[in-house]
């Protein structure tokens, strides 16, 4: 069992936990994730690993809630347990070491970017951090970026930092010159855009892909991703793969085969909180 430690809820479906899991703790490295399951008989998700402390012995995750497993695991509370972590599963981040990184986060995307910025910053590399949100209330982790290095913040209406999309900073810091690499997390059709972006420019691109994974280990073949017109697995062979090189669009065709059931299972989640137990 890993307790909760600590609780932060970070933007209206963005939840931060601190859990225990000392041996994780250890020998986590910048991009590995891990598999969760909140307790018998629940659903096996993917997380990535926000941070880590070797002293405490926790790891923290950044979950977004989305489908019904993820709801279930950010309305636990301080005190309670998950019941199975296992990990760190999957390959770390190849880090530059030196000239200057764009390291680009949408929504909850900029969770998984904060150990490759945090990385980053101490080989020395000088690093911007763009991030956004639909509005004020959903940026999130600007405080802990803006102390590892530059951050433009975007949002889509407006509300807070720059109006617009995260793609139209990156542009901007492109066009300027002196980009030496690019490291780009979030939304599927965002890391898309990202690396439509980036090839005129020739400048190295990097995306963590968000794919549909069930044991983590090569095993299932569920996470199954085209990368330079090869089959690769992002959980053993990624998360994270040269943007220049992705399938986006069949990586975007296989993320909705099992929406009809997720929309399902939200459902029958909704009709159990609110149904009343009559005597």
């Amino acid at each position: 069992m890993h307790p909760i430690v600590e609780r932060e809820q970070l933007s209206p479906n963005v939840t931060r936990l601190v859990v225990e899991a000392p041996r994780i703790a250890k020998v986590r490295r910048p991009g590995q994730f891990v598999i969760v399951r909140k307790g018998p008989g629940s659903e096996r998700i993917p997380l990535t690993i926000a941070d880590n402390d070797p002293d405490t012995g926790t790891i923290t995750l950044v979950i977004q809630a989305i489908g019904r497993s993820t709801t279930e695991l950010t309305s636990m509370q301080v005190g309670e347990s998950i019941s199975d972590i296992a990990g760190p599963l999957g390959s770390e981040t190849h880090l530059v070491r030196s000239g200057h990184a764009v390291c680009v986060g949408g929504g909850v995307g900029t969770a998984v970017l904060l150990p490759i910025v945090r990385a980053l910053s101490a080989v020395g590399v000088h690093v911007t951090s763009v991030i956004g949100g639909r509005s004020k209330d959903w940026v999130i982790l600007e405080r802990e970026l803006s102390e590892l290095g530059d951050v433009v913040t975007c949002t889509d209406d407006g509300s807070y930092g720059r109006h617009g999309f995260v793609t139209e900073a990156l542009k901007d810091l492109l066009e300027a010159g002196g980009v030496d690499a690019v490291y780009a997390i979030g939304p599927v059709p965002m890391m898309r855009a990202v690396s439509e972006m980036t090839l005129p420019y020739n400048v190295p691109t990097t995306v963590s892909l968000n794919a549909i994974m069930v044991d983590g280990t090569g095993m299932c073949g569920g996470c199954r991703v085209t990368i330079d017109g090869e089959t690769k697995y992002a959980c053993v062979d990624g998360p994270e793969f040269d943007a220049h090189k992705v399938n986006f669009r069949e990586l975007s065709d296989r993320l909705t085969t099992y929406r009809t059931f997720e929309q399902q299972a939200m459902d029958k989640l909704g009709a159990c909180a609110t149904t009343e137990v009559k005597a």
